[in-house]
């Protein structure tokens, strides 16, 4: 199946260029930093106003298994790049509303028509094909926006099922005149497609979870996918920084189907290296011995050893019991993004917990932009989205649209996806993107949401 869909618009023309010189007598680090007691990976870039990851790329090996950062211990540190930025941005459901009606910042095109591919599994035949068919409609309602702003796109769509060979789709002529592609779905289909747009010099988005790490060798490559293991790093490194001066208690939820062990025994082992005392529990505690796993003077915060949701509410139970026989005690739950899926029915416990959820999305279905989008996805396609999965396909391919067409259509091969490079402000998905080596992108974004007991929320983005 194949579908071509043109949307012609006026344009208006601007010219970009942007050079990049470099010299070999040029340091190659702004600091070298010496490691102080108690310093930590994200403590260090934000001192110097660098992201983890540059730090990392600067330090290889800091991403071997079982490093330990250690006083003493010498740190390069990598200059700046352009957008680099740590800010911590707070938006509560008001804040969302007052800004309904603020316009995008205005887009100058460079380039007069951006030829938009889509290879993917676009069917009815199983879960894969109608979740990307749900997703490739994001895409297409956000290419009509762009055509407010005077964007004129060309879309080809090739529906590219698990057992297609994607090189086969590649003979298509129309393939090579495209600027950017979306996909694909499968990992075995990443190397050839990827391999293409290197030749033809076709930016290509890989949407979704992949094996392989193709990013690192392809500048052409968007990788909007973070692996588990960097995002459990980026959230470790927020728990270091934010809980300080809290009682770390650590309960044991007797889940055998959990696999968020490895990421509480890296945490521990941190505290353990920074001599921090914690106390570890269990589910099945009784009352008297669970309450002294708890400090009565400093705030207590609470780390599983589960992210599903029955044990998870088994925890709020044993934590209701312990706060009626101690009402002052402070406590905290520093959480995982597949909370966000119970959002709808443990707000309150969330609130009431203060509970943090680490996590690269979020899916806010009170906010006016997420209602308006929602709405015109019924009205348009005469269904709703998918409500069993987080985050939601036609949110994640409509932000997607948004930030790689209207930056493509601005910067044409010089878009790399920097902060600097747009101004979007994401319903769901948020993209900032970091050159890997001399590869390509990987989106970088890490944030944690923030349930305060006073029934507000934030994002805090780091």
């Amino acid at each position: 199946m194949k579908r071509f869909l043109r949307c012609s618009l006026a344009v208006m023309a601007f010219a970009f260029a942007c050079s990049l010189t470099a010299s070999a007598q040029l340091p190659q680090w702004q600091d070298m930093h010496k490691v102080k007691k108690g310093e930590t990976v994200f403590g260090i870039a934000k001192e110097y106003n660098i992201s983890i990851d540059q730090l990392l790329d600067a330090n290889p090996e800091m991403k071997e298994p079982g490093y330990e950062l250690k006083k003493g211990t010498w740190v390069r540190v990598p200059f700046q790049k352009d957008g680099d930025k740590n800010a911590k941005d707070v938006k509560e459901k008001k804040k969302d509303k007052k800004n309904k009606t603020a316009q995008p910042a205005e887009v100058v095109p460079t380039v007069k028509k951006v030829r938009v591919g889509v290879m993917l599994p676009l069917h009815n035949v199983d879960g894969d094909g109608r979740r990307m068919v749900e997703y490739y409609r994001g895409l297409l309602m956000a290419i009509n926006e762009l055509r407010k702003e005077g964007i004129h796109t060309e879309v080809y769509t090739w529906n590219v099922p698990k057992e297609a060979d994607i090189r086969t789709t590649l003979l298509d002529a129309n393939a090579e005149k495209v600027d950017i592609i979306f996909g694909p779905l499968y990992t075995p289909m990443v190397q050839p497609l990827a391999g293409f747009c290197k030749t033809h010099n076709i930016k290509m988005v890989i949407p979704f979870s992949i094996n392989g790490d193709d990013v690192a060798t392809n500048p052409q490559i968007f990788q909007v996918y973070q692996e588990p293991n960097i995002l459990l790093g980026k959230s470790i490194a927020a728990y270091l920084e934010r809980f300080p001066n809290y009682h770390p208690v650590f309960i044991d939820c007797k889940d055998d189907k959990s696999d968020k062990g490895p990421y509480t025994a890296g945490l521990r082992k941190q505290l353990d290296l920074k001599a921090v005392e914690y106390n570890v529990t269990s589910i099945e505690t009784p009352a008297a011995n669970f309450a002294k796993a708890f400090s009565t003077t400093k705030p207590n915060v609470v780390v599983l050893n589960s992210a599903n949701s029955p044990q998870l509410n088994k925890v709020f139970a044993k934590l209701d019991a312990l706060k009626k026989t101690n009402p002052a005690l402070k406590i905290t739950l520093y959480g995982y993004t597949e909370w966000l899926m119970y959002q709808k029915y443990d707000q309150a416990k969330f609130y009431e917990y203060d509970v943090y959820i680490p996590t690269y999305f979020y899916y806010n279905p009170n906010a006016d932009r997420t209602e308006a989008v929602e709405k015109a996805y019924k009205e348009s396609f005469k269904e709703t989205m998918m409500e069993q999965y987080l985050p939601r396909f036609a949110l994640t391919g409509y932000d997607h649209g948004m930030y790689f067409v209207r930056g493509v259509s601005q910067f044409g091969k010089d878009f790399i996806g920097s902060p600097a490079q747009s101004t979007y402000r994401p319903l769901q998905t948020r993209l900032s993107f970091e050159r890997v080596g001399t590869g390509g992108y990987k989106n970088g974004h890490f944030q944690l949401i923030h349930f305060l007991p006073n029934q507000t929320m934030e994002a805090i983005t780091y």
